[in-house]
């Protein structure tokens, strides 16, 4: 099969990897397609089957742990797992399209380890702990608790942020759109594509 790139956005939670890969997304020239990651979390609101996630249950997510079907995988907090199905990237590939994921810190970094040269990993980092707090908040969509432990785990995430190839301070919008799309389409177009002609 036909392999393109990986484009991997991490970020704390809150940060506005989300906005900046739907802005990508946008971009036809890119040929990008966005890779729907599988969790044992419940549908939230209008969530859709196959379009926001692959919705499993946790018994069927540790059943496909055990078949090694994840190109990586985490248990974000008790039997509530994040993932990437292998036949995720394999049905994009096969679109002819680069992979642009919008991934967790840990699982980011293990798509970059298990292809280094197809992989751009982007860190989006927030101005600060202050203003991705108040950005949490002003979403509505958590309690006070879970709020305070994403505040917690972000700290720690900002710490990997060396790890990746590039990082985006996400201040103001408009910058880090550009900078974001700048930074990919130079990886697309660069000498390093064993991948997808343009």
């Amino acid at each position: 099969m036909q392999t393109g790139k990986l484009i991997v956005f991490s970020a704390p939670s809150g940060s506005g990897k989300t906005t900046i890969v739907k802005h990508l997304l946008k971009q036809p020239e890119l040929n990008l397609e966005f890779s729907v990651s599988a969790t044992s979390r419940p549908i939230r609101g209008d969530e859709k089957e196959g379009k926001d996630y692959y919705f499993l249950s946790a018994e069927e997510f540790k059943m496909k742990i055990k078949n090694d079907e994840f190109l990586e995988w985490e248990e974000v907090y008790r039997d509530n797992f994040y993932g990437t199905l292998k036949t995720e990237v394999e049905r994009i590939w096969s679109l002819g399209k680069h992979v642009i994921f919008d991934i967790d810190v840990s699982g980011g970094l293990r798509i970059k380890r298990k292809y280094p040269d197809l992989t751009l990993a982007v860190f989006v980092k927030p101005p600060s702990i202050d203003e991705l707090k108040i950005r949490l908040k002003k979403r509505k969509t958590e309690d006070e608790d879970k709020i305070n432990m994403r505040i917690a785990k972000a700290s720690a995430e900002l710490a990997t942020a060396p790890l990746f190839d590039v990082t985006i301070e996400n201040d103001k919008l408009e910058h880090a759109l550009d900078e974001a799309y700048d930074t990919v389409n130079d990886f697309l177009n660069s000498e390093k594509d064993n991948g997808i002609k343009k």
